[in-house]
C-alpha cells in the first residue's frame, strides 16, 4: 500500500518539475566540477609542490600569471634592443626571466588554473624529452593547434609511433640528397632577384625577412609537392596568418569553452584552416589517384608520405593506407608551416648577426669561395664547411626559432628529486638554458662561433646544453632538412652579395610561435 502511494504521488508531480530538478542536479553537479578544475585543484596542486620547497608565483583564480605575461610582454615589445644585443631573453620571455631571476632556476607559475615549473637545467631537460622519468603528455590545446597543424608534433602514443616511423624515410640523408637541385633552384632564383633590385651603385636596401620566408616556402613547396611557390602562396599566407591568430588566442584559452565563442577571431580561424585542408585535400587525392592509374611516385615529401604509408599497411596484411585523408592533411600543414618557419628564422637572424657581425661575414665568405668558388654548392663541399657551421650553430644559440619545449605529468612522477602530480606542465625554456653564464660562461651573450669549433659536445660546461631542435625520440625529424637548405642558401648569397644592417633596422626579437623579428630585417646588399 506505502508503496504504491509514493508511484501515485510521484506520477502526480509534473514532468516539468522532475526535469527542472534534474536539470538543476546537473548544473550544480558541473559547476561543481568547474569549480575543483578552476580553485580546488590548482590550491591542491600548489601545496603539494610547495611543500617539496618549490618557489613561485601564487594561483589566481582561472587567468593564473596570464595578465601579468602579457602585461610584461607588451612593456618589453614597445623598446628595441641594442644594436649588436644578443642578450634577447629579457626582451623575447620578459616574464620567464623575471620569475627565474626571483625564485630560482626551478620556479613555479600559473598557466591559467595550470601550474607550470620551469627546469633550466640541461641535463634534467634531456631526461624529460627522452622519457627517462616515465611518459609525459605532450603539451596540447588541440582544439586550438589543430587550426596549425595536428601532425607529429602534437601527437602521443602509438599514433605518433606510427606517423614517425612512416616519415622518417623522407628525412634520411639519401632522400636529402636527391633535394638539393631543388635547394639550389630556389636559392638562386632569390639571389637572381636581389641582383636585379641593385641600383646602378650596385646596391639596394631589402627587408630579408619576407624574402627568406618566401624562399623557405618555395623549398617547402617544391620538395615536399613538387610545385612552385606560387602554387603554394595561398597556404603560406593562410598559415602566417593562423599563426598570428593562435597566438592572439592562447591566452584565453584557459576560459571553459572559449574555442567555442563565434568570436570574429575564432571564425576566422576557422575559416582559414577550412580553405588551407580544402587545397591539401584536393593536391593529395589528385596525387593518390595518379598513383592509382600506374604514375610512377613522385619522389617528394608527399610522395614518400603516401608510399611510406601504403608499405606500412602493406607490413600489417591490410588494404589501403596506413594514415586517414585527414592524417595525411594534417602532416602537410605541419610540413609547409615547420618547413618554411624554422629555416627562415635562422637564415634571417643569422644576416642580422652577420650584418653586425662583418669579420664574421668575410670569413665565412672566405670559406664559401674556397670550397666553391662561384659555383653552386655541392654536398661533399657542404660537409667540409667549419666557420659557415660554426655560425648557424652560435645563431641557434642565441636566436633559438623555439624558446621552450613542454610537457605535462599524466600521473605522479619525480624529476630532480622533485614528485610532480599528474597535471603539471614541465617546462624546459631552450632560451635560458642556451643564455645561462653558468653553462656557457660569462661571454654567454657574445656572438662567439669558435665555441662550437671542437663541436657541439665540447661549446659549452655540458655537453647536453644545446637544443635548438629538442632531444630524445621527439628530436625534431627536418633538423637536418633545415640545415642543409640554410647552409646552401647561406652560401649562395655570400657568393654574390655583402651586406649589412639598413640604418631603418631596429632589432627586436620577439615571439610570434617562433622568434621573429617584430619589425623586419632590413639590410643594404652590395654585389661582389
Amino acid at each position: 500500500m506505502i508503496l504504491g502511494a509514493t508511484f501515485a504521488a510521484a506520477a502526480s508531480v509534473p514532468w516539468s518539475l522532475l526535469a527542472g530538478a534534474l536539470l538543476g542536479l546537473l548544473l550544480l553537479w558541473a559547476a561543481g566540477r568547474l569549480l575543483d578544475r578552476l580553485w580546488w585543484q590548482p590550491r591542491r596542486l600548489e601545496r603539494a609542490l610547495r611543500a617539496q620547497g618549490l618557489r613561485g608565483t601564487s594561483y589566481r583564480f582561472l587567468t593564473g600569471d596570464l595578465k601579468d605575461f602579457a602585461r610584461m610582454n607588451q612593456e618589453a615589445w614597445s623598446r628595441p634592443l641594442p644594436l649588436r644585443c644578443h642578450d634577447i631573453a629579457p626582451r623575447v620571455a620578459p616574464f620567464l626571466c623575471s620569475n627565474i631571476r626571483e625564485h630560482g632556476k626551478t620556479c613555479m607559475s600559473w598557466f591559467g588554473p595550470i601550474p607550470k615549473v620551469t627546469i633550466v637545467d640541461p641535463d634534467l631537460a634531456k631526461d624529460v624529452l627522452s622519457n627517462k622519468f616515465g611518459h609525459f603528455e605532450k603539451l596540447k590545446f588541440r582544439a586550438l593547434f589543430k587550426l596549425m597543424s595536428d601532425g607529429l608534433a602534437n601527437q602521443d602514443g602509438e599514433k605518433w609511433a606510427k606517423h614517425r616511423r612512416i616519415l622518417n624515410p623522407g628525412f634520411h640523408l639519401e632522400k636529402l640528397k636527391r633535394m638539393l637541385p631543388a635547394f639550389t633552384a630556389c636559392c638562386e632564383e632569390l639571389v637572381s632577384r636581389w641582383a636585379d633590385s641593385l641600383g646602378s651603385d650596385g646596391s639596394c636596401e631589402l627587408d630579408v625577412w619576407p624574402e627568406l620566408q618566401n624562399l623557405t616556402g618555395d623549398v617547402i613547396s617544391r620538395t615536399a609537392f613538387s610545385s612552385s611557390y606560387l602554387e603554394g602562396r595561398r597556404i603560406f599566407q593562410l598559415q602566417a596568418e593562423q599563426a598570428e591568430r593562435v597566438m592572439k588566442s592562447f591566452q584565453k584559452i584557459v576560459v571553459p569553452g572559449y574555442m567555442l565563442l563565434p568570436t570574429e577571431n575564432n571564425r576566422k580561424m576557422h575559416r582559414n584552416n577550412k580553405e588551407i585542408e580544402t587545397i591539401l585535400r584536393d593536391l593529395i587525392w589528385k596525387r593518390i589517384q595518379a598513383m592509382k592509374e600506374g604514375e610512377s611516385t613522385k619522389d617528394d615529401l608527399l610522395g614518400l608520405l603516401l608510399e611510406s604509408s601504403m608499405r606500412e599497411t602493406g607490413r600489417s596484411g591490410q588494404s589501403g593506407m596506413a594514415m586517414t585523408i585527414e592524417d595525411v592533411i594534417e602532416e602537410c600543414k605541419l610540413f609547409y608551416f615547420a618547413g618554411m618557419e624554422t629555416t627562415s628564422v635562422l637564415l634571417t637572424w643569422t644576416m642580422v648577426v652577420l650584418g653586425m657581425h662583418p669579420e664574421w661575414q668575410d670569413r665565412a665568405r672566405e670559406e664559401v669561395l674556397s670550397l666553391f668558388g662561384k659555383n653552386k654548392p655541392d654536398l661533399e663541399g657542404l660537409s667540409r664547411l667549419k666557420t659557415v657551421t660554426t655560425i648557424l650553430y652560435e645563431v641557434l644559440r642565441l636566436y633559438p626559432p623555439a624558446t621552450a619545449f613542454s610537457r605535462k605529468t599524466y600521473k605522479e612522477m619525480e624529476i630532480g628529486g622533485i614528485v610532480y602530480p599528474a597535471g603539471v606542465i614541465v617546462e624546459l625554456p631552450v632560451l635560458m638554458i642556451h643564455h645561462d653564464p653558468d653553462i656557457w660562461g660569462s661571454d654567454v651573450h657574445e656572438f662567439k662561433p669558435d665555441r662550437f669549433s671542437e663541436g657541439i659536445s665540447k661549446a659549452s660546461k655540458d655537453p647536453g646544453a644545446f637544443l635548438p631542435f629538442g632531444w630524445g625520440p621527439r628530436i625534431c625529424i627536418g633538423q637536418n632538412f633545415a640545415l642543409l637548405e640554410a647552409k646552401i642558401a647561406l652560401c649562395m648569397i655570400l657568393q654574390r652579395f655583402e651586406f649589412e644592417l639598413a640604418p631603418s633596422y631596429a632589432h627586436a626579437p620577439h615571439t610570434v610561435v617562433t622568434v621573429h623579428p617584430m619589425h623586419g630585417a632590413q639590410v643594404k646588399l652590395r654585389a661582389i
